[in-house]
């Protein structure tokens, strides 16, 4: 069987590692949506975050808003910043 060289075999070899590779994913890719639809059949959502602790880009933006209306405080109050 000369059409067997090392280049075929290493294509080989690269075909069956991704076939083996591909499966493993998809089959844990079906398992992870089938937890996800048990997870919504049994009612299980994920608690609702605290309303009173703002997230980290609300709090950016108070800030910005506080430090804008202190600007313009000052400027209402003839200070030169």
């Amino acid at each position: 069987m000369a059409f067997i060289t090392p280049d075929f075999t290493a294509a080989a070899v690269a075909l069956a590692a991704l076939s083996i590779v591909s499966l493993v994913a998809l089959r844990g890719w079906r398992d992870w949506i089938q937890l996800k639809r048990e997870e919504l059949a049994a009612g299980h959502v994920a608690p609702p975050q605290d309303a009173s602790v703002p997230n980290a880009g609300s709090r950016i933006e108070i800030a910005d808003l506080k430090e804008r209306l202190r600007k313009l405080e000052a400027i209402a109050a003839g200070v030169d910043l």
